[in-house]
Order: structure tokens, then sequence, then C-alpha cells
């Protein structure tokens, strides 16, 4: 029989039998119930690593808040929301919570504004690699260490910031010995750190903008770079503007390492903040009941700020998914 090219050769085709074509469910295909068993057998251990590291403690910290617990003394005793009501008495608490506030104002619109300075100056430089990295080691680097760093650079009379000030003519300052200049040298050492960070974020935002909105913006008049800025540059930015903002704001409420190591929250209270006082409250007088209604406080406001930049982010992209009306 001759078999012309292209066509198969039907008697070998017929030869072959068809128990061999189908697929062995049996053994190359596990059912979906085995499948399924093996999955929560291997998330068992990252399961029970998470309940002990993250979930447990948490809980723990929740029923803690609301007990006299104190480390070193035999009973716990129940005392429903005293703790909460201590926080609203405390003048220790209020003046953390000032010293906090205080330190958000300056860091926060700072940070945010320099890191889109740099982001803008930077995205179309030759040498934009460069400064990214410069800019970003801050983010990098162990903060302990940069702030013990900083204390060499903030001495009151080796320190190169002073050597500096005496070379222009000016009287040495007490960077972090006089209360009323303590809590503005941490805030400088917290905007130095969150730039690099909400650079990056504003550099990935700028990737994204076509370029014909500023093509379209030169045809309209918008000629200049300030122009651009404000009619292109900004309004496009605003969901990471919003992401950028939440996070500045939880990290700068979170700020501890730097008034650990350079200040230990003095002079006189002065740049006592609200972590380092649940800190204190816990492991340094041992008041765990009290420390723990701290600690859900903050949670419960990190987590309320996390929740409204969601919202905010949804609405915007329902917003540009109705075509912006």
């Amino acid at each position: 029989m001759a078999i012309t090219a292209g066509q198969p050769d039907m008697a070998l085709a017929n030869d072959i039998p068809l128990s061999s074509l189908a697929p062995n469910t049996a053994g190359s295909y596990r059912p979906a119930r085995a499948q399924a068993q093996a999955g929560i057998i291997l998330s068992v251990p990252a399961t029970l690593l998470l309940v002990a590291l993250v979930i447990g403690p948490a809980i723990l910290v929740f029923f803690l808040s609301f007990t006299n617990a104190s480390l070193g003394l035999a009973g716990i005793q129940f005392i429903g929301v005293a703790n909460y009501t201590r926080m609203l008495t405390d003048p220790g608490f209020a003046q953390s919570l000032r010293n906090t506030a205080l330190y958000v104002a300056v860091v926060v619109p700072t940070a945010i504004g320099w890191g889109l300075l740099v982001a803008v100056l930077i995205a179309r430089s030759r040498f934009a690699v460069l400064y990214r990295t410069a800019y970003f080691l801050p983010v990098a680097a162990s903060l302990v260490a940069l702030a013990t760093a900083w204390e060499a650079i903030l001495h009151p009379s080796l320190g190169f910031a002073n050597t500096l000030l005496q070379l222009l003519g000016a009287s040495p300052v007490r960077f972090l010995s006089d209360p009323a200049t303590a809590i503005y040298a941490l805030a400088a050492i917290g905007v130095w750190q969150l730039v690099g960070f909400n650079m990056i974020l504003f550099l990935a935002g700028l990737s994204t903008i076509p370029e014909e909105l500023y093509e379209a913006a030169t045809i309209d008049g918008a000629d200049s770079g300030l122009k651009r800025l404000l009619l292109v540059t900004w309004p496009m930015l605003a969901p990471v503007t919003v992401f950028v903002t939440v996070m500045t704001i939880i990290r700068a409420f979170s700020v501890f390492e730097t008034v650990a190591v350079l200040t230990q929250g003095g002079p006189m209270k002065s740049t006592s903040v609200v972590l380092y006082t649940f800190y204190e409250e816990g492991f340094r007088f041992f008041r765990v009941g009290y420390a723990s209604a701290i600690s859900v406080s903050f949670f419960v406001f990190v987590t309320f700020l996390s929740l409204v930049q969601m919202r905010v982010s949804e609405r915007r992209a329902r917003w540009k998914a109705n075509g912006g009306q």
C-alpha cells in the first residue's frame, strides 16, 4: 500500500491500542483530594510558626492590656479598661504623644517633599544609578549603627557638625543634650533616613507616566518644569503619594531606635516618644499590663491608617475605571 507524503500511516495507527493513548490518571495525576491533603500538611509548619510568633503573642498582649500584670508579681487581676483610662490621664504618656506629634509634623512633609524633589531631579540624570544608590544607603543600612555614627557627628565638642559651625563663626550647639533642639535633631536624622525610601517609590511612579502627557502639556503651554510638575507629574503621582504619605506617617510614629541609642528619652523627657514609653513601661518598670495597652492602641492606630490608605486607593481606582467621572 502506497503512502503519500503528509498522510499518516492508517494501518500503523490502527495497530496501536487505544488504551495506550489514554492518560494514566491513577499514576500521572494525583486526585484533587490527595493534593489538598498534601497542601494542608505542607502548610502546617508555617501555620504553627505564624501562630506561635505573631497571632499568639498578639492575642496575649490584647489580654494583658486588661490586667494589672507586672513582671515579678505572682498574681494577675482583670481590671477592665483601667489601663486605657490611665493613658488619658498619664502626664508621661501625654508628653510622649506631644513629642511624637512634633516629630511627625517635622519628618512627614519634609521627607515626602524632599523625596519627590530628588526623584524628579534624578529621573532623567545620567548618574541616576549613582544618586539612587547614595540616597538609598541609609534605608538599607542598620539604623542602630547609623545612630551611633550620628552620635559622633553631633557630639557637642568633638563632632563634625559643631566643628563646621565653629569654622563658620557660630557657637557650638548641644544638639542631643538640649531640650530645645534634641527632638529636631532626631527629626533631621529621621528625614535623612526616609528620603531614600520615598525617592524609590516616587521613581517607580514616575516611570509609569506616559511621555505623551508631557508632550500634550507642552503643546498646551506647560513648557516650564514647574508647570509640568503641577499639571502632569503631581496629579499622576496621586496614588503613589497616598501610599508614601501613609507609610511615612507610620514609620515616623514608629521611631524608636534613634531615641533608644542617642537620647534614651531625654533630656528632661523631651524626646520620649510613644514606642519608647512602651519600652520603658514594659521592660524598665515592668508594668506589662499598661505597656500592653499602649501597644494595642498603637496597633489600632496603624491599622486605621492602613485602612484609610486602602480606601483612598480603591476610590481612586474606581474613579479611573469610570473615566474620571
